[in-house]
């Protein structure tokens, strides 16, 4: 499943795709016929992710909700960052997405763009009613995509959280 925004082409990763960005990125560059240059896939991010694979080869008919869209730049098939739903959506319909640009990527829009395409998307599903987002007190650049995305603060304490 591909959804383009202007400068955009947002992959979503099957379940083998998503093993394959863990094991072999030169493999699943050829697959895509795409150039990873998103977040550098170790430390926490690569256990998010692996965590992320699991859940998809558990339920594989459910597996938008536990595997990654990349984001490709449509200009020279760069990822430049890759977004993902967290989990299924919750008893209120309530999805949360996470997202992350690689560091030359960033404060360019591309993360303001795909988050929005991903969000109208979500909310076509038929259990998805609201996305929901996590960010840190410090995470002034997140919290702005958020804002330009129609995200609205609705609790704070250590982290805050949003909702569109």
């Amino acid at each position: 499943m591909v959804l383009k925004t202007e400068r955009l082409e947002i992959t979503l990763l099957t379940p083998s795709q998503l093993k394959l960005w863990i094991e072999d990125i030169p493999a699943l560059n050829k697959e895509l016929n795409c150039t990873y240059k998103g977040e550098p896939m170790e430390g926490f991010f690569l256990e998010i992710v692996k965590k992320q694979l699991r859940k998809a080869q558990t339920h594989p008919t459910n597996y938008l909700f536990y595997s990654f869209f990349f984001l490709i730049r449509k200009t020279d098939r760069v990822v430049v960052g890759s977004a993902d739903f967290k989990n299924l959506p919750n008893k209120n319909g309530e999805v949360e997405i996470g997202y992350g640009l690689g560091k030359t990527f960033e404060h360019k829009g591309y993360m303001t763009e795909a988050v929005k395409a991903i969000c109208e998307f979500a909310v076509m599903q038929s259990n998805v009613f609201n996305v929901i987002a996590e960010t840190e007190a410090e995470g002034f650049a997140s919290q702005r995509i958020l804002e330009r995305c129609g995200f609205k603060k609705y609790k704070q304490a250590e982290t805050i959280w949003w909702r569109l």
